[in-house]
């Protein structure tokens, strides 16, 4: 059941459809004249047949104003289908009729003339401007020829298949170039953002400049007004110093890249880029189309050669993202070539490849970049862990350095210890030794116990003395000399008086400065040993003990004997 229903719509709807395909929508002629001065079609026109697309120049070289453009057709059926009209570009601005009816018109026919130059359109025709038999379609175009002004392709259809045909070229005339510009001032930003914080990688400046001198170059697509700037003719001549710019900054950031040192083709290349920047700033409107030309062809040209320069400076270095640029460079050459050639008419075809190609070259030059800063954070990377081994390796071998110090001063430090009280026990107990050793043997008869015991004492108060300066810190500095001589002058006044040597102490009432504990312990020993040497080994009869101060802080003992 479900079978039979099915193939019983088949044939209620097999008529429908085949009336469809027969309806063909057919076109009879294209004509075209320049308008009046106000515009108007009124009055009779100059016809001419002419193809479409068709640009000014090669009727009306010098024309500036409006031309209208008439298109016949007709279709097999009538009233009965629907028709579609898509018109791929007006060149600057235009309106439409479908035979006396306004379909469209932009919002400015008069400087500074709408750009709808790369604004693919589409309209169902309404069926009250429709006849019966022949139609006319009326295109007026404002422009001027020097700007390449005329009439893209028109397409009369079936409104899905037009109306597919619009979403085609809206495709490629605005949807890709709006991500092309989206793109671009992205990965600016971006890489302007990363130069600014790193100002040596000047390949990164670069690139940013390029990206903002390529988005205003593409930006031109997409406006629909000359604004801010008042005419066409200015905006033509911002848009190619654009471009000049462009591919000034495009070979600058491919020899920075690539670490190419050229300087003398660095000056040229700026120098002619202000000679065309010059040339388009001030060239007359008489000759802007010269201009013009002349600024289209030198940088392109500039830019194939450079894009051809440097893959066999890759091939020389063989890095790996020198041949990846080198790659997207070349498939930007074929692109801009092909458009090139497509431009000036040289080759057939319709289709530009830049809008695509430009992507892609744009995403991998980025990634080429990305893969240049990966590789100089993972550099860093390696770096910084290197430099922690070494440093952990340096902070062992100096801890292990500073041990082996520590424990070599330590140990010097045990033996200029006893070094020291190996001197200190010479000068305080051996040289109170040598004195009561004089005076037993200089006695004649035994000593008594008090006597010896009185030595005795001597020693260990010499002792006990050695002791203490081995903690200067702790000792109390004697407030006056006579008092830190007053022991010294007991002991050996009494020993000297015992052997018949006559003593003078020469001793200041009080300190003129101050000295340290360490500066009196050394004191008393050196005058200890001077005066046990005047025991042992002179004949002296006479000693003069004299305490004197030198210039600062220093003192001194001086002892004389006389025979």
């Amino acid at each position: 059941m479900r079978t039979l229903f099915a193939l019983w719509l088949l044939l209620c709807c097999l008529p429908a459809a085949v009336a469809q395909t027969d309806c063909q929508v057919r076109i009879l002629d294209i004509q075209a004249a320049r308008a009046q001065p106000d515009g108007t079609r009124e009055t009779p026109l100059d016809w001419q047949t002419v193809t479409l697309p068709h640009a000014w120049r090669s009727l009306w070289p010098a024309h500036r104003g409006s031309v209208w453009y008439r298109m016949d057709w007709s279709s097999s059926c009538g009233g009965a289908m629907a028709v579609g009209l898509t018109l791929e570009s007006v060149v600057m601005a235009g309106e439409v009729y479908s035979n006396d009816d306004l379909i469209w018109r932009d919002a400015s026919l008069v400087e500074p003339l709408s750009r709808s130059w790369n604004m693919p359109r589409h309209w169902v025709l309404p069926a009250s401007s429709l006849r019966e038999g022949v139609n006319t379609l009326w295109f007026r175009v404002s422009g001027s020829a020097e700007l390449s002004a005329g009439l893209g392709s028109v397409h009369l259809g079936p409104v899905p298949a037009m109306q597919a045909l619009s979403e085609d070229l809206w495709w490629r005339n605005r949807s890709l170039y709006a991500l092309n510009l989206v793109v671009s001032l992205a990965m600016g930003g971006l890489f302007f953002c990363i130069w600014v914080v790193r100002r040596s990688q000047h390949d990164y400046g670069w690139y940013a400049a390029m990206a903002l001198f390529w988005s205003l170059f593409i930006a031109n697509v997409l406006l629909t007004s000359p604004w801010p700037l008042g005419s066409s003719e200015a905006m033509a001549r911002a848009n190619l110093m654009a471009l000049v710019l462009y591919v000034a900054c495009f070979c600058m950031f491919v020899w920075r890249f690539g670490e190419q040192r050229l300087p003398r083709l660095q000056r040229a290349l700026w120098w002619v880029s202000a000679a065309l920047l010059a040339m388009l700033a001030f060239t007359p409107d008489t000759y802007l189309r010269h201009a013009l030309l002349i600024g289209v062809i030198v940088p392109a040209l500039i830019f194939f050669a450079n894009c051809l320069q440097f893959p066999f400076h890759a091939w020389r270095t063989r890095q790996t993202d020198h041949l990846v640029m080198a790659g997207g460079l070349l498939l930007f050459l074929l692109a801009g070539l092909h458009d090139f050639l497509l431009m000036f008419k040289l080759i057939p075809g319709s289709v530009s490849y830049t809008a695509f190609t430009s992507v892609v070259a744009m995403l991998s030059m980025s990634a080429v970049l990305g893969m240049r800063i990966a590789r100089n954070m993972s550099r860093v990377e390696r770096f910084n862990q290197e430099l922690a081994e070494r440093v952990q390796q340096a902070r062992a071998e100096l801890r292990t350095s500073l041990a082996l110090e520590h424990s070599l001063e330590l140990a010097n430090t045990r033996l200029q210890d006893r070094l020291q009280m190996a001197h200190d026990l010479h000068d305080g107990p051996g040289g109170s030794l040598m004195r009561m050793m004089a005076l037993v043997e200089q006695a004649g008869e035994p000593l008594q116990n008090r006597q010896v015991l009185s030595i005795l004492k001597q020693v260990r108060d010499d002792l006990r003395q050695t002791i203490d300066s081995g903690c200067s810190e702790g000792v109390q500095v004697p407030a006056t000399p006579g008092e830190w001589i007053a022991p010294l002058r007991h002991r050996f006044t009494s020993l000297f008086d015992e052997l018949d040597i006559g003593v003078r102490w020469e001793v200041p009432e009080a300190w003129s400065a101050l000295p340290d504990a360490a500066q009196c312990q050394a004191l008393t020993r050196l005058l200890e040993e001077s005066l046990t040497n005047v025991i042992k080994h002179s004949r002296a009869r006479h000693v003069v003990v004299a305490l004197q101060q030198l210039a600062g802080a220093a003192w001194r003992c001086v002892s004389r004997m006389m025979a």
